[in-house]
């Protein structure tokens, strides 16, 4: 057995598809055979904004009957459909930015090109038998750690909620390592998704214990429809924006640690929103800490930050 790596351009891969010398085998899919709308979406902005994704896996043969070289996909299935998909125009980006809402064909000409030569890392299997590539991938899959619980969750759900905690962790994990909340190895383990949905659980429900069916339970419930997102990421934005301009010195303290940093936001989107089940909650508690009296915030002329009502 031997394995190559190559690389594609999208282009080819449309090509080679188009001509049947890349072929789609259902026998190596792990899940279904094609991706919503909203992971697809992602994928496609990945791939537009520069971002790397982990390689495609091709196996190559001698076709008997035509006598010439075809390959069958491995591992890679659904990008490679999200990507069939797009450029027939079957769905929409749904990332913020001027290309939101727009199908390939109504991209500018020169974001087309930027999407059709975007070079796919793809390792090309040769000489091998069905038996030796089924082995390599138990042996691939043989050191991969345990899917923790957020991994669970975003391996699980699909829809909209999935999505939007993808969008805020984005938007914010640069926050989070400067800030000392979380370490970048933390992150990459979904450490971030796993604080911001707690962090909505804290704004729906207000200061209570969590549990991973709790946020298991969020999920699924925000997966189909999701008409909070914009009301959330306001309240969200707003208050990490506060945090990030006013609360500096707080950076790397005992306030940024994640259990602290999920209190203070719940704090604040209070302070400013309101969250019902924490109207008889007193947040002058927060004096007990050796900071500069936290409930101020709200309550002793921070402007910057002022409680409604």
């Amino acid at each position: 057995m031997k394995i190559n790596p190559n690389n594609y351009s999208i282009v080819e891969i449309l090509e080679m598809l188009e001509q049947r010398k890349l072929i789609v085998n259902r026998d190596y899919q792990r899940g279904g055979s094609l991706w919503p709308v909203a992971p697809s979406a992602y994928f496609i902005d990945t791939i537009l904004e520069g971002f790397t994704f982990p390689k495609i896996y091709l196996y190559e043969y001698l076709d008997k009957t035509t006598r010439g070289l075809k390959k069958e996909i491995v591992d890679g299935q659904q990008r490679i459909g999200a990507i069939q998909r797009f450029y027939k125009d079957e769905f929409a980006l749904r990332s913020d930015g001027p290309n939101k809402g727009k199908k390939y064909s109504e991209l500018d000409e020169d974001i087309q090109d930027r999407f059709l030569s975007y070079s796919v890392p793809v390792d090309v299997i040769r000489n091998a038998t069905i038996s030796e590539i089924l082995q390599m991938f138990r042996r691939m899959n043989a050191y991969t750690l345990p899917l923790n619980e957020a991994e669970k969750r975003h391996s699980s759900y699909h829809g909209l909620f999935k999505w939007f905690i993808n969008e805020i962790s984005d938007n914010y994990d640069e926050f989070f390592v400067e800030f000392g909340v979380l370490t970048r190895k933390q992150i990459t383990r979904m450490a971030d998704a796993a604080l911001i949905s707690d962090m909505i659980l804290a704004i729906e429900r207000g200061v209570i214990s969590t549990s991973p069916a709790d946020l298991s339970k969020l999920y699924k419930s925000y997966d189909e429809e999701f008409d909070l997102s914009d009301e959330y990421r306001e309240k969200l934005s707003d208050t990490f924006t506060f945090i990030i301009e006013q609360l500096e010195p707080l950076r790397t303290t005992f306030m940024t640690k994640p259990y602290a940093l999920h209190s203070l936001v719940t704090a604040l989107v209070h302070c400013k929103y309101g969250i019902p089940s924490l109207e008889e909650v007193d947040l002058y508690r927060f004096d007990a800490a050796p900071v500069p009296r936290l409930s101020g915030l709200c309550f002793e002329g921070q402007r910057a930050f002022p409680a409604q009502g």
